[in-house]
């Protein structure tokens, strides 16, 4: 039961993360013009990010509850999500209006640096969800009644 919880939240959080970046933001930036597009981004990549820390931490309360061996990777899974929204994302935010004033090519670099970062924590957090829900699905059989 325990289980079959994990694999749910893993897959609906790695979900989540998929529908986000693959479907919300491109039609953000499709459908709007480039201004209201980036404010809306703004506004919805903390909600992202509080969605998935809310998720995180209730997937790792529960995987601690029985599969000990998962917490680690998914405290640093919520570390993550944690770190950027409360660091990285501000971080981003500054970097880009100082790049948007000053139109530097180092101020650019910079903007580019933290959106890098963030894009190799996701890809991160993507790839090892994805594991947990396969890798339970492999290694924990269902049993059979």
């Amino acid at each position: 039961m325990i289980l079959d919880l994990i694999i749910f939240l893993s897959s609906l959080l790695f979900g989540s993360m998929v529908f986000f970046s693959a479907i919300v933001m491109p039609a953000v930036f499709q459908s709007l013009d480039k201004e209201p597009a980036q404010v809306l981004a703004h506004r919805l990549f903390p909600r992202y990010y509080l969605w998935c820390i809310a998720l995180s931490i209730l997937l790792t309360i529960i995987a601690a509850l029985e599969f000990q061996s998962l917490t680690l990777l998914l405290l640093i899974i919520l570390s993550g999500f944690v770190y950027a929204r409360q660091y990285l994302l501000n971080k981003y935010n500054q970097a880009r209006a100082k790049w948007l004033e000053t139109d530097s090519h180092q101020d650019k670099s910079r903007y580019k640096s933290l959106h890098r970062q963030t894009v190799i924590i996701n890809m991160f957090q993507m790839i090892a969800l994805l594991l947990i829900a396969i890798a339970n699905g492999f290694f924990y059989p269902a049993v059979s009644p």
